[in-house]
């Protein structure tokens, strides 16, 4: 898959590095922000019983 990526991405070595970088940010930006979030609610970390 990452050599697929890496293939795809146009240009130079110094232009696939930036846009791999960018790439990695865009993920981590989606999971920050938008994955998380939606799964948090459902996690159970707040659920806290003393036994």
């Amino acid at each position: 898959m990452y050599a697929w990526i890496w293939r795809h991405l146009p240009g130079p070595f110094a232009a696939k590095v930036l846009g791999a970088l960018v790439l990695i940010a865009a993920a981590v930006a989606l999971l920050l922000f938008v994955a998380f979030p939606r799964v948090e609610p459902l996690l159970p970390f707040n659920d806290v019983t003393l036994g």
